[in-house]
């Protein structure tokens, strides 16, 4: 027969220290996916240009992607924009980079958003 015994409130330290992990995982790791996200939908916003808009003047372009940059609050490098016309073919690139904050220290990402393609 097998002794069953309840013990009501009690827990076991794993447990809690699998909870913090998480917590910790979650508290440090969403503000770092935020500014992924952001990174993405700038990328997003440069093939969008590339596909849809590649034969209108470099300026246009430019002025356009500086806008989706300061609407999504990237920091004021994003805004520097590289873009290469040779024929028919256009390519786009900015260069900028975030600060996550970790325990005890700041860990400084580097994001390269590109697109090229063919108009």
């Amino acid at each position: 027969m097998v002794n069953l015994v309840t013990r009501r409130g009690a827990t076991k330290l794993g447990c809690l220290v699998q909870l913090m992990i998480l917590a910790a995982i979650g508290y440090f790791g969403v503000p770092a996916a935020q500014k992924y996200w952001l990174f993405v939908q700038y990328r997003d916003a440069m093939v969008q240009e590339v596909r849809f808009r590649g034969g209108q003047p470099i300026p246009q372009i430019r002025a356009r992607l500086r806008n989706v940059a300061d609407s999504l609050g990237l920091p004021e490098d994003a805004g520097i924009i590289q873009i290469k016309k040779v024929g028919r073919t256009i390519s786009i690139e900015a260069h900028y980079d975030e600060t996550i904050d970790l325990p005890g220290f700041k860990k400084d990402i580097h994001f390269e958003p590109k697109a090229s393609g063919t108009f």
